[in-house]
């Protein structure tokens, strides 16, 4: 059997920083053709970034969103693990949350925010609420999908030799699922990511990166919009790429040797 190519590590930060150089050339291009008012050109936007972070409001905005993020992103993937593995032992319970999951994550995560806002108050816990929703929804999904391919010979040996659920949800479903997995989590930290700019752009409730950038579209700042944005990309590919990819390397290792 022919092994998957692969693309080398090298490879791959090379295409990243080929796709950053081709955003921010883009960017510059519309820069040199609009207003600076309207447009604000890269390094412009470098120098006010800089003077940002440097300031006890980023810091502030940033632990905040940070803190949200993790905690809504920690609950989805407590939950969304369990339920996806409870649905490999219990195939109709799997059958019912995979038709609900379908029907709401048709919903729009930002749409659940005028309700959370109604039940819970300005806070904190609504926009976590928000984020553990949004991620919620492909770390089940992608659980449940890896354990219906789960060999049903491995299941029938596990229960012959007297494995218990807790034996075949450790030692049969949990390896087996694990690529999927991963890769559940890592979709579901982009939903995760958005929820939160969203939630916090919308709610505008205390210290965020997204309450940032939408007081700087309120009052005009194209500069302080840009660099928002620009804040919001990097630390979101961070995450992303050096992360979240480096677990998936060390989990997965065997699959990369």
């Amino acid at each position: 059997m022919s092994r998957k190519q692969r693309v080398s590590p090298f490879a791959r930060k090379l295409a990243m920083l080929i796709a950053m150089a081709a955003i921010l050339l883009f960017w510059q291009a519309a820069a040199w053709t609009l207003p600076d008012f309207l447009m604000p050109g890269v390094p412009a936007v470098a120098v006010r970034l800089w003077q940002d972070v440097q300031s006890l409001e980023f810091r502030e905005a940033l632990s905040g969103s940070l803190g949200r993020l993790g905690a809504g992103y920690g609950f989805a993937l407590l939950f969304g693990i369990g339920f996806g593995l409870l649905g490999g032992l219990l195939l109709f319970f799997r059958e019912v949350l995979k038709s609900a999951i379908i029907i709401l994550q048709s919903i729009p995560s930002i749409a659940w925010v005028p309700l959370f806002l109604i039940l819970m108050g300005f806070g904190n816990l609504p926009i976590i609420v928000v984020i553990a929703l949004a991620a919620f929804f492909p770390a089940a999904l992608s659980v449940m999908n890896a354990t219906e391919s789960v060999l049903q010979t491995h299941v029938s040996a596990a229960r012959v030799m007297g494995a218990s659920h807790w034996d075949m949800v450790r030692r049969v479903y949990l390896p087996a699922v694990m690529p999927e997995l991963i890769t559940g989590a890592q979709l579901a930290f982009g939903n995760a990511w958005r929820a939160l700019i969203s939630a916090e752009m919308l709610i505008g409730f205390g210290q965020g990166l997204g309450r940032s950038l939408a007081y700087s579209g309120e009052t005009a700042d194209m500069l302080g919009v840009m660099a928002n944005i620009l804040t919001i990309a990097v630390l979101a590919t961070l995450i992303d790429q050096v992360f979240l990819e480096n677990i998936k390397r060390k989990v997965l290792r065997y699959q990369y040797v």
